[in-house]
């Protein structure tokens, strides 16, 4: 009888192949995303559905679960340290997911939604939901199938039929929790965005709708997320519809935005957030590459980091003591004669607006808790992909006060649904509230960041992330990883602290 060790190697051994072709599959979704030309968007996605059938079947081979079954109850060898178990259950989580979905479901899932991301780009540039609504109902039609495959989110028939989907993102979590710690933030939040809306001391956004060329835009951003840490040896920057972030595998992790160059802070904190994802995707271990605890936490933990970069760094006052100057020296004509401070308030400025990407803060969770609401009406019928303009413009009057003129600015903003990824929406939110946790844990680790980011010094902050984060991959669950690390579960209240102490003396509340 083989050993538990050689048991244990060719588990690894079987899962490093199917996940070195999946990494072959997330690199032609890049380039589709990117450079792919039109005319060869039923050739990719018949490329995208063989692979992904593939890549199911390697996961769900009767071997692997044998191999799992057996290394759950043999002896653990010495110095097996809990990685070994770790492995195990991501191992069996996924096995048994997967299992439960059939490979025919999942090349048509990929065939389907690679077409319809084609169609999405386009809609959205005429903002005709018209032309893809018949996608959304195909995509919303198999993800009910593959909800109903699931069980739940547990995957054993436990959990409402949208938790089976918010647990492929979010493992472990359940829709009437989240439902829940949205209801408490929610609930600070609202007087907040009110108290705001009607303070006296306004910024003058003017300022970021002033002419930013795209190629001083584009050369400013990389510079920004080279100093904060994303290697570009091990990474590139492209354009994209939507920007998004691809971790192929070791050294190579592509961030995208769109510049536009009448609004500074699109691109730019576009990029500061990808290049947080690219800083996790590059803070894993290598060694760990392939298997089953080699990847991220969570969607949630990795928007985190992204969310982090982006608003607690990157819209900081600190962070604008450093790079200030270089923002004046780059666009003149723009800010030459702005001082820091107005500029400050203008990429913070607080108010109701249309697209998710580009909103403040404060307001940003408001736009999550909206199509956390619709996801779940659509997923459980109770919504038809064709009533989703006007359900979203309801949502958007009654929650921000502001009603989409158009497609573009309403439903058709986000590339997700096309991309069938019905369930990833609430780890925005999820991970504004993780990152609050473990950046009020990292001041008190780590020192002064204030002062440090004041001098263009962001390695204290990244070394600690990589090493309580970023390297520890899938070992520990999401909630436990983030309780493990700040000796707190999950809360929504050092989220709201960090707003209110910033956004009070900015809008003199």
């Amino acid at each position: 009888m083989a050993s538990t060790q050689a048991l244990y190697e060719e588990l690894l051994d079987s899962w490093r192949k199917a996940v070195l072709l999946g990494s072959v599959q997330n690199q032609l979704g890049w380039d589709e995303q990117t450079y792919l030309p039109p005319g060869g968007a039923a050739h990719r996605a018949d490329q995208m559905s063989l692979l992904a059938g593939i890549v199911h079947q390697q996961l769900t081979t009767p071997r692997l679960g044998e191999l799992i079954s057996a290394l759950e109850t043999a002896d653990k060898p010495p110095g097996s340290n809990g990685l070994l178990d770790a492995n195990l259950r991501e191992a069996r989580r996924r096995y048994d997911r997967l299992t439960k979905l059939p490979t025919r479901l999942v090349e048509e899932l990929t065939r389907v939604t690679s077409l319809a991301q084609q169609n999405w780009v386009e809609a959205r540039k005429k903002s005709n939901f018209e032309m893809f609504r018949p996608w959304l109902e195909k995509i919303v039609a198999l993800k009910r199938e593959e909800a109903a495959a699931l069980g739940g989110g547990d995957g054993v028939g436990n959990g409402a039929p949208y938790d089976a989907l918010l647990d492929d993102y979010e493992p472990g979590a359940k829709s009437t929790d989240v439902a829940k710690i949205f209801a408490s933030l929610r609930a600070a939040l609202v007087p907040l965005v009110r108290a705001i809306a009607g303070a006296t001391k306004r910024p003058d956004v003017s300022i970021l709708t002033r002419y930013y060329p795209k190629a001083a835009q584009a050369e400013f951003a990389k510079a920004a997320a080279a100093a904060i840490g994303f290697s570009f040896q091990d990474g590139r920057l492209d354009e994209s519809p939507h920007p998004f972030c691809s971790g192929m595998g070791p050294g190579d992790c592509r961030l995208t935005t769109r510049y536009d160059e009448h609004h500074f802070p699109g691109a730019f904190f576009g990029v500061l957030h990808e290049a947080g994802h690219g800083l996790y995707e590059q803070g894993l271990d290598p060694k760990a590459f392939g298997t089953p605890v080699g990847e991220a936490a969570s969607l949630g933990i990795h928007e985190s980091q992204s969310r982090m970069w982006e608003n607690f760094v990157g819209r900081s006052q600190a962070f604008w003591k450093h790079f200030y100057s270089q923002a004046q020296t780059r666009f003149s004509e723009a800010l030459g004669s702005v001082p820091r401070e107005a500029f400050y308030a203008a990429v913070n400025d607080v108010h109701p607006s249309f697209i998710r990407v580009e909103a403040d803060e404060v307001t940003y969770n408001l736009h999550i808790m909206i199509r956390f609401e619709l996801e779940q009406q659509l997923i459980e019928g109770q919504l038809k992909p064709a009533d989703v303009p006007a359900a979203w413009n309801e949502q958007y009057t009654q929650s921000l006060g502001i009603t989409p003129a158009k497609d573009a600015e309403g439903c058709l903003q986000d590339i997700h649904w096309s991309g069938g990824m019905l369930g990833y929406f609430p780890t925005y939110a999820l991970g504004n509230m993780y990152a609050a946790q473990l950046f009020q844990t990292a001041r008190k680790a780590v020192g002064d960041l204030d002062a440090q980011f004041a001098k263009g010094d962001f390695v204290p902050l990244r070394t600690w992330l990589k090493d309580n984060v970023h390297q520890l991959g899938r070992q520990f669950p999401p909630g436990k990883l983030v309780e493990r690390i700040t000796g707190q579960p999950l809360s929504h209240e050092p989220l709201v602290a960090h707003l209110k102490a910033k956004f009070e003396p900015l809008y003199g509340l």
